[in-house]
């Protein structure tokens, strides 16, 4: 069984500031060794229900923050940005019997997580995809079911994990932390690990089939920016719609295609 592992880092439990995921801060330092400490588990429990082979995409900024030597020797690490429109899956594809996702945050607009966002926190209000407003998350599961993949295990912020089920109701979900406005009440990271641990060698042991979400026959794309010359800037690229000072619209059938101009318009 061939497992694949996306790592955020704001859903991590215990972080409530971006300071504590940002690198070149003195807090992050601490809080990067707890988000490796959450994907070693997931590798332990996905072990433990029998993958054979673990790749693991380091998925937060700039995709360089996991302690490496904290990892077990039997997992391939996925590290920065290649371009590629897949994004935060960038290394899946068809061969892979299912993807699990760590560290993840709310989605932009939403008042579950203190650091709640969609891919920039600087430029994007709101992301939409046919009139649904999306994470990171769902861009994810969603480039993972044109692969075939199912997403079968994430932990994150309790509104995260909310969400992840609307999506794909069988998902197995740990809630690390719960926002309160600027504030979270979260597990302890050791709390935190256990849980990761056994929650994923349950989600892994069971029939996968009802983790793989349905693609639609064709997708709006609707990206809300916080400026309006953010939106002017990118909106030549090639298809998009300015249909409001702030708010660019895309069509496609094939989700790739989404994903795409994602990469370019963000």
């Amino acid at each position: 069984m061939k497992i694949f592992i996306c790592a955020d880092i704001e859903g991590t439990a215990g972080i409530t500031h971006w300071d504590e995921g940002t690198k070149g801060h003195t807090d992050y330092v601490e809080f990067r060794e707890y988000m490796t400490d959450e994907v070693v588990a997931a590798c332990e429990g996905a072990r433990a229900a029998g993958a054979t082979e673990i790749v693991v995409r380091d998925a937060h900024a700039w995709g360089r923050n996991l302690i490496l030597s904290k990892l077990p020797d039997y997992v391939r690490i996925m590290r920065s940005w290649s371009g590629h429109p897949d994004l935060m899956m960038f290394g899946l594809d068809a061969t892979f019997a299912a993807a699990l996702y760590t560290g993840f945050h709310s989605k932009a607009g939403t008042d579950t997580h203190p650091l709640a966002h969609t891919m920039s926190s600087r430029t994007v209000s709101r992301l939409l995809i046919n009139g649904e407003v999306e994470s990171e998350y769902t861009l994810s599961a969603l480039c993972a079911a044109r692969y075939g993949v199912p997403s079968a295990f994430l932990s994150g912020d309790a509104g995260m994990c909310a969400e992840a089920k609307v999506l794909v109701p069988a998902i197995g979900t740990v809630a690390t932390s719960e926002g309160f406005g600027p504030a979270t009440s979260s597990l302890s990271p050791k709390a935190a690990v256990a849980a990761i641990r056994d929650g994923v060698e349950a989600a892994l042991s069971r029939d996968l089939s009802a983790c793989l979400p349905k693609l639609a026959d064709r997708f709006e794309l609707v990206v809300e920016y916080t400026t309006p010359d953010k939106a002017y800037n990118v909106s030549w690229y090639p298809g998009v719609e300015h249909v409001a000072a702030r708010t660019l619209r895309f069509k496609a059938a094939d989700f790739f295609d989404i994903l795409r101009a994602v990469r370019f318009i963000i």
